[in-house]
């Protein structure tokens, strides 16, 4: 299955958050699955950890989640950002989320989110525990 994982899923990992474990288990299947984050998401993670100077976090998990769990990018150009603000109006989703339903209706990808706001899409979201 094609996968594109929330940033709200690595985050979980990371402050080993109620939802780690259900977090972990899914990306050690990456055996079974193509797991695909956004170029968003991975930028936001960036952020996330730098402000709090946690330069060498930002490495290990770069290394975690692309060398050992093969984890791909994938992105959105600026010919799609139209189809990011219409996900934004039609589902009132915030910008992050628009632009990760986007991307998913784009590559056609499962969404595997703990956020229920993608609920109210065509393409709803799927946890870790449910994949």
């Amino acid at each position: 299955m094609n996968l594109l994982i929330d940033t709200n899923i690595p985050l979980e990992i990371i402050l080993n958050q109620e939802r780690a474990p259900e977090a972990r288990e899914l990306l050690s299947r990456g055996q079974v699955h193509n797991f695909f984050l956004s170029d968003f998401s991975l930028h936001s993670i960036g952020i996330f950890l730098f402000q709090r100077k946690q330069r060498s976090g930002f490495r290990f998990f770069l290394k975690d989640m692309f060398a050992r769990i093969g984890m791909q990018v994938k992105g959105l150009g600026v010919e799609d950002l139209d189809s990011v603000i219409k996900a934004s109006e039609h589902f009132h989703l915030d910008f992050d989320d628009a632009y990760q339903y986007a991307l998913a209706e784009k590559f056609n990808l499962t969404l595997v989110s703990f956020d229920a706001d993608f609920d109210r899409t065509d393409r709803g979201r799927k946890t870790p525990d449910q994949i």
